[in-house]
């Protein structure tokens, strides 16, 4: 992106909503990476839908306890976030985060019960992470 951005500029989210829920390292939300942030506000602007933040920001630690990508997993970075969605709206935003060219990387979990449903996203690039654009399923 071609401007400094600043959470003011953010329409629908919160930094509050990116914290790390593991209690301990004093997350405030503001560890995310403000254009990542500045393009989920943007698709949300233009799908129009509801997206909840299901899990933001990870403190290594935390990350270790409840992810198989250790220390270094693309929530440690600022530049990942899991979005509660399914459904209708889960399709939406995968095309647009596809089509658009938004997000490197895409991951999926659309089974099970309604509120366990997510869809990762991140902008993650080579060669820190997978070879990108990647895409996978939980």
């Amino acid at each position: 992106m071609n401007r400094n951005w600043s959470w003011a500029d953010v329409k629908y989210f919160e930094p509050g909503e990116f914290r790390c829920p593991c209690g301990v390292c004093g997350s405030d939300g503001y560890e995310m990476e403000i254009d990542f942030v500045i393009k989920l506000d943007q698709v949300r602007e233009r799908l129009g839908i509801r997206m909840l933040v299901s899990s933001g920001y990870r403190c290594p630690s935390w990350n270790t306890q409840i992810s198989t990508t250790g220390q270094a997993g693309p929530h440690t970075t600022g530049r990942a976030a899991d979005i509660h969605v399914y459904g209708g709206d889960a399709h939406k935003l995968i095309q647009q985060a596809v089509l658009g060219g938004w997000f490197s990387g895409i991951g999926l979990q659309q089974k099970g019960e309604y509120r366990t449903r997510f869809i990762h996203l991140d902008d993650l690039t080579e060669p820190d992470h997978h070879p990108r654009p990647w895409i996978w399923t939980y």
